[in-house]
């Protein structure tokens, strides 16, 4: 998202080059204001900042309150599930395996879990350590979340198993698209090189040696937890990111299954300590190592590019002039600064952890709602800030974006209505109900009860609901749980009149890519 000055060349960002800055700057001496503003002016309940430069831990706070409507604040020792950041730690817990020699980054991943299979067998032969961490497989956008977003009860070595159902989108190595699903792949085989599970593993050769006390790998410990936050989104007005703030049943988050894609719990103060230990190069504070100076280069060495899309006024400058990503980190520019930057989104709480290397600062935002505006316009302000450049409100400009972006979504969402045609489903709703299934989600049940139908996922706790007809044989899912996207649901006939299959797409035009419902195909099983 960004520009660049005329004396920094996008080619020499390309190639890795360092530019040389002068000493960073002291925090904005009116930060704690501004981030006061800058939640009372989005309503996020509460937020936690951690701040390094140059080696030190120099702010770590809280914000607001865990909780809407309570009084418990939030405070440096506050911990947020921070997501898909904690890709970047799954990488390192590699990392240390690698230094050990027990793995290396370009090892083929079946030479290490023999039970490893993708669709292509060609390319599960090929398929690298590298690879699994850089979104380059040939899998779709978010392909498979739907085994653990919401939360499964699958294992993670069956999730593992079942990828060799799903489809790839584009060839392999072709292009970047995003997925959770090889963190999960990573975390397995973790497990089988250690001998030990990914939680125990990442806790005691990561987090504890990293002196990260507060953070958790586990729900155990993260329920354990007194001083943590409670998520909250925005879903009373018309698609989820829109209408009041609610508090979310925090148990019914991301599936411990994904746990390496984005299952660690963390603090500001020990974000702080992880800030601190990637900006020194994988040094410790005692002047031990958690892991080498050359694994650090592998995890901000740019492997893939990513398209950019230029961003429209008022946020047009923060489009980026080079954007990639490395080993569970995107890498980018800004005003003629390399950035290394992850965000990290789960179930209404989300995270940004960004690094200056060549100023050597680094910050990180928890947010516990769903709010990323706050979260993207306070990292540019801070960027500005490190970067000399003139103070701007960022955050008042990412939320006239999202309004703008919203609107246009939601009136798109009404024309379709308007344009719906009376119409009567195919078949007498009984004709619906069945067992169903898809080679990589698992079974579905329909039920046709009480004059209407209803699905349930089945290895889903809690995701079921009522169908309702829309037209032709296209339904909407109603779910129980209204924190869960609705989607639509259409069933095609065979010649008989008996149900073929079914698709399914997500209902909102804003829905996260996790729900990637349309990736499911659903067959009768009439043999059960």
């Amino acid at each position: 998202m960004p520009s660049i000055p005329k004396m920094l060349h996008a080619a020499a960002i390309a190639a890795g080059l360092s530019i040389a800055f002068a000493a960073s700057a002291e925090a904005p001496p009116d930060l704690d204001a501004r981030v006061a503003e800058a939640m009372r002016a989005t309503g996020v309940p509460g937020m936690a900042v951690a701040i390094v430069e140059q080696g030190k831990v120099v702010h770590a706070k809280g914000y607001g309150v865990s909780r809407l409507g309570s009084p418990e604040p939030v405070d440096a020792d506050t911990i947020f599930p921070t997501g898909s950041t904690g890709k970047a730690v799954t990488t390192a817990a590699l990392a240390v395996l690698v230094d050990e020699g027990k793995i290396g980054w370009d090892d083929k991943v079946i030479d290490h879990l023999p039970g490893f299979q993708m669709y292509d067998p060609w390319v599960t032969r090929e398929m690298t350590i590298r690879d699994l961490l850089v979104h380059r497989s040939g899998l779709g956008l978010g392909a498979g979340d739907l085994m653990f977003v919401p939360r499964s009860s699958l294992s993670r070595a069956e999730t593992v198993r079942r990828l060799r159902y799903i489809k790839p989108a584009t060839s392999f190595r072709s292009g970047y698209a995003y997925d959770n699903l090889l963190y999960v792949v990573a975390g397995q085989l973790i497990e089988e090189v250690s001998g030990r599970t990914w939680e125990a593993f990442v806790r005691e050769r990561v987090l504890k040696p990293a002196g990260m006390s507060a953070s958790t790998t586990e729900d155990a410990a993260y329920f354990a937890t007194a001083n943590r936050v409670q998520p909250h989104a925005r879903m009373d007005g018309g698609f989820r990111g829109i209408g009041n703030q609610e508090v979310l049943d925090e148990r019914k988050g991301l599936g411990r299954n994904a746990a390496p894609a984005g299952g660690i719990s963390s603090s500001a103060a020990d974000m702080g300590r992880w800030l601190a230990i990637q900006l020194a190069r994988g040094a410790l504070p005692d002047g031990k190592r958690l892991f080498s100076e050359d694994a650090s280069r592998q995890m901000w060495l740019p492997q893939v590019l990513v398209p950019i899309a230029p961003y429209p006024a008022p946020i047009a400058e923060a489009t980026p002039q080079f954007s990639a990503y490395a080993l569970g980190w995107s890498v980018r520019d800004y005003r003629g600064a390399k950035i290394i930057e992850h965000g990290g989104a789960v179930f209404g709480v989300q995270t940004m952890v960004v690094l200056v290397p060549d100023r050597q600062v680094g910050f990180s935002l928890q947010i516990n709602s769903e709010d990323g505006v706050l979260l993207r316009g306070l990292m540019f302000e801070l960027l500005d800030h490190y970067l000399d450049a003139p103070k701007r409100d960022w955050v008042a400009d990412f939320a006239a974006f999202k309004k703008a972006r919203d609107a246009k979504m939601l009136a798109a969402a009404g024309g379709g209505d308007a344009q719906k045609k009376p119409s009567r489903p195919s078949l007498p709703l009984a004709g619906y109900a069945g067992n169903y299934a898809d080679p990589w989600y698992g079974p579905i049940v329909i039920r046709h009860e009480n004059g209407r139908l209803r699905i349930d996922f089945k290895q889903t706790p809690d995701m079921a609901g009522t169908l309702e007809h829309r037209q032709y044989d296209t339904f909407r899912t109603r779910w129980d749980d209204p924190s869960i996207e609705p989607a639509d649901v259409t069933f095609a006939l065979d010649a008989q009149g008996k149900v073929d299959r079914i698709t399914m797409k997500a209902s909102s035009p804003l829905a996260d890519f996790s729900y990637d419902y349309h990736d499911l195909l659903f067959t009768p099983q009439r043999d059960e």
